[in-house]
């Protein structure tokens, strides 16, 4: 096959491939009908009516860019929060902000830090620029804190990453705890605080805002996609000193966030009472897949995330048979990448109907695979 001559080295020497495989790709490569999506973390309780409404009357204005000041989203979260709309960065995603934040202090032989397994869109961020990632494995199926520290100081890191609560394990770490992380990685180190669940995770996992907000080298991220059940929309944000996050406006798209994204993402954070209910329900079906689990001879493992790790008791490559497996009926779900976390499954949360299949499946998967 014939390629341009002239990449980066870099590039060149990177592999072809993206983080994860679409449940659509799946779906083409082996000719089979997804039924029950309930593997990528999504909501599938959705959004609310009153965003609904609000994405259909924006659809009319969807010729027009979007304020490449985000002003009126960098406002409401302000108020939400009770900080100031210049400790706020607009993205999509928080894919895309990772990506920023790691181009804003990585170049090639730069080390960042991150935890064995953790979530591998940042990684392939990191390598895209040319680190040297270095990893710590998890302990007890929780990020490593005190060995994330350990690896900062003996490394001389530049970034480090952390995901509270976490993915692919749903697991998280007090706020105490959190804040103590944070506050000693040093000045020189750039700490990115994952929160993409926040919102379903117990309050006592999430450090007051206020409370890092004096350490320009901490960055915590959030998103739209998970509790709020706008994953397509691409809505994320950032938090940080003003200083810090007035560097993205070196670097990031100022006309990437889309029109409608952002009248969803505005209507979404004005309807607390739906995220209120939707984080009810999103419980109750981590209790349902836990019973499912348990039913059938497997461990769900504590989590506060949207989704649920299932310990399959074996390792990767009887984990694997599972997945395959169900997608053979039609459920879709994933599985951590690197051992030893991927003797597990992971289960995202899904409506009745979606459950309701993998209850049924299940069983019949496991007595094929023996």
């Amino acid at each position: 096959m014939s390629t341009f001559s002239r990449f980066t080295p870099l590039v060149g020497a990177l592999p072809a491939t993206v983080p994860f495989v679409g449940p659509e790709a799946i779906e083409r490569q082996r000719g089979l009908k997804v039924r029950a999506r309930i593997g990528a973390n999504e909501n599938g309780f959705g959004p609310a009516p009153s965003v609904l409404e609000a994405i259909t009357a924006a659809a009319a204005e969807t010729w027009k860019y979007n304020d490449p000041e985000n002003f009126e989203l960098k406002q409401a979260l302000a108020a939400h929060h009770g900080i100031r709309p210049d400790n706020i960065a607009i993205g999509e995603g928080i894919d895309s902000l990772l990506g920023l934040i790691v181009r804003l202090v990585v170049e090639p032989g730069t080390t960042v830090v991150t935890s064995l397994g953790a979530y591998p869109t940042f990684n392939y961020h990191a390598n895209g620029f040319g680190c040297r990632l270095v990893t710590v494995p998890y302990a007890g199926d929780k990020e490593d804190l005190s060995g994330l520290l350990d690896a900062v100081g003996q490394e001389d890191a530049t970034l480090v990453y952390f995901a509270n609560p976490d993915n692919p394990m749903g697991s998280w770490r007090e706020a105490d705890e959190v804040l103590a992380f944070a506050r000693a990685v040093p000045e020189t180190c750039l700490v990115i605080l994952d929160e993409a669940y926040c919102e379903t995770g117990p309050m006592s996992a999430l450090p007051s805002l206020a409370s890092l907000l004096d350490r320009p080298n901490v960055i915590r991220t959030r998103t739209f996609s998970k509790a709020y059940g706008l994953a397509g929309a691409r809505v994320g944000y950032a938090i940080g000193t003003p200083g810090t996050i007035q560097a993205f406006d070196k670097i990031r798209h100022h006309f990437g966030m889309n029109r409608i994204g952002m009248a969803a993402a505005l209507a979404a954070l004005a309807d607390q009472d739906y995220l209120h209910e939707v984080v009810g329900k999103i419980a109750a079906a981590r209790a349902r897949i836990g019973v499912i689990a348990r039913d059938s001879g497997l461990v769900a493992l504590p989590s506060a995330t949207n989704f649920v790790a299932v310990d399959c008791l074996r390792d990767g490559t009887y984990a694997r048979a599972i997945v395959d497996g169900l997608m053979e009926h039609g459920v879709f779900i994933r599985m951590p990448g690197v051992a030893p976390l991927n003797r597990c499954i992971r289960i995202s949360v899904g409506p009745q109907p979606d459950l309701d299949l993998l209850a049924e499946t299940l069983p019949k998967v496991l007595k094929s695979i023996g």
